[in-house]
């Protein structure tokens, strides 16, 4: 049996998660889905620079893991290219640096720093103020 996969580190979600071929419907595409750790692993390699160990030290996975998941993400995104297919980008073992969630709606926002410096959160969707739980902010 497979050792389940440990937490990763994310810098931030993307902005954009869905992309297809201009002028094909996406009901008649195949989807690819590129989980969260990969979308990090081509973001700190391809697009950031960073070699993979410093990658691999960020996301707070071993160099190998990171190798593993740079390749898997790679042959991804060839896959999409070349033979016409959608990509979605979602889920996977990842816990996002810099953001804090509200305890009653789960609302995600970038943590200001607010929650350390004493001042209360008021979360904006559901208008709860001192409800953010940072347990998903890197300490």
């Amino acid at each position: 049996m497979a050792r389940p996969k440990c937490c990763r580190k994310i810098g931030c979600a993307p902005d954009v998660s869905y992309y297809k071929p201009k002028g094909v419907p996406a009901r008649s595409l195949e989807e690819i889905v590129l989980s969260l750790d990969e979308y990090e692993a081509i973001r700190l390699a391809d697009y950031e620079g960073l070699y993979q160990e410093q990658a691999a030290a960020r996301m707070k996975i071993s160099r190998q893991t990171f190798g593993r998941i740079i390749a898997l993400a790679h042959n991804k995104i060839a896959d999409v290219l070349i033979n016409g297919k959608a990509l979605k980008i979602e889920g996977g073992p990842v816990e996002m640096n810099g953001i804090v969630r509200c305890k009653k709606c789960e609302y995600a926002i970038a943590d200001s720093g607010g929650s350390d410096d004493g001042k209360p959160f008021e979360c904006p969707r559901c208008k709860n103020i001192r409800n953010m739980n940072s347990h998903y902010r890197e300490e």
